[in-house]
């Protein structure tokens, strides 16, 4: 799995010395030139420690904001009754820290946070009361709300873009496991079709002819030969995110291929004609979806029409390809009427892209199944 970058983080940090530094100087240069004027007399070095704390607290709200914003709550009330640069220096402390304790922490602990810096601001407001006393404390108080609801908005937009992340992710898992479901019943579901015929000739014919039941044996050996070299390969798929090479996969079916199904389908006892040209310039995606259809319909003419005749007409547009699968079997006992995932898992190949799909017993007997699927002609192109 490919780790989160620390890069964010790393830039965040960098933000909060840079102006845990500003600060400091900024407020140090006022305090060795003397240009504030303090409501008490105190000594410099008082001041020098009240500066120390409100950078200590904004460097370490990051990675304990509760602490960091007690520190800066109790420097800002000495801060408030000395004056000068020392009030807005540890205002600005106490609003960080709060912000990030909105956002580390859960609601109630954090406006428990919130609840004892409104308190201490209007404890000090009211120290001073005059005809702006209550303006200045809706001010700050404001100040205090803001911090607090500018951290809790960003937790809960972190919560919601987790959860949104988690429903990609759950829909990707779903998504994947529906893909190789279909994919695996696509490849077994063929071959032991054929496998299944063929044991069954070869059992049939066993004593009065042995050179078919060996031939109907040697088929079952190459189906399953091939069969595991799929699976194999669905399986490196499957793998494939350990570091596996993507060259030591097999490749994916193309249309190129129907020739070789056709002629395993003729192995079973059904001919199958192939009608238009295999095309080659279509997307990987498209190809095999065709590939998987006439998969499926052929097994179904294996297993459910009998002994017959299947041809497969493959026309192409602009921008899109069409399959046909029609025999002439028997058309009430084809794959309409029996259970299973084959249908749908054709339907579901043909929805991706947006295309038709009709699947049906014909009037005359048989079965058809037709299928269209559209693609961007620049697929093609950049391939």
């Amino acid at each position: 799995m490919k780790q989160p970058s620390a890069l964010p983080g790393r830039v965040s940090h960098i933000i909060d010395v840079l102006v845990a530094l500003v600060l400091v100087v900024a407020v140090g240069g006022n305090l060795v030139a003397g240009t504030w004027t303090f409501n008490v007399a105190i000594p410099v070095w008082v001041a020098w420690v009240a500066t120390g704390a409100c950078a200590v607290a904004i460097l370490l709200r990051r990675h304990r904001p509760v602490t960091a914003y007690a520190l800066a709550l109790a420097t800002l009330i000495p801060a408030s009754f000395v004056g000068g640069g020392l009030g807005p220096a540890a205002a600005l402390a106490t609003a960080s820290a709060l912000y990030m304790t909105a956002l580390h922490y859960p609601r109630s602990r954090s406006l428990i946070a919130m609840g004892a810096g409104l308190v201490v601001v209007a404890f000090l407001e009211f120290l001073h009361l005059g005809p702006s006393t209550l303006a200045s404390t809706a001010l700050a108080g404001g100040g205090v709300a803001g911090s607090w609801a500018l951290g809790w908005t960003a937790r809960q937009r972190q919560a919601n873009l987790a959860l949104l992340t988690e429903a990609h992710a759950d829909q990707a898992v779903s998504d994947e496991r529906l893909r190789i479901a279909r994919e695996m019943h696509d490849v077994v579901a063929h071959s032991m079709s054929l496998i299944a015929v063929k044991a069954a000739v070869g059992n049939h014919v066993a004593k009065e002819q042995p050179e078919e039941a060996r031939e109907a044996l040697r088929v079952i050996e190459l189906t399953s030969r091939e069969t595991l070299v799929e699976l194999r390969r669905m399986l490196g798929v499957l793998r494939s995110g350990d570091g596996t090479p993507e060259a030591a996969l097999g490749p994916a079916p193309k249309l190129a291929d129907l020739r070789t199904l056709a002629e395993r389908a003729g192995q079973a006892g059904v001919r199958v004609e192939l009608i238009g040209e295999v095309v080659d310039e279509l997307p990987e995606g498209v190809a095999l979806s065709v590939y998987r259809i006439t998969q499926e319909a052929v097994t179904n003419v294996v297993k459910h029409a009998g002994p017959s005749t299947c041809r497969v007409t493959i026309t192409e547009g602009p921008g899109e390809i069409s399959v046909e699968i029609v025999d002439d079997g028997r058309g009430e006992g084809s794959a309409a009427t029996v259970g299973g995932h084959g249908l749908i898992g054709m339907r579901e190949r043909v929805a991706v892209y947006g295309g038709d799909f009709e699947a049906g017993p014909l009037p005359a007997g048989g079965f058809r199944v037709f299928a269209r699927l559209p693609y961007a002609v620049e697929e093609v192109g950049t391939r």
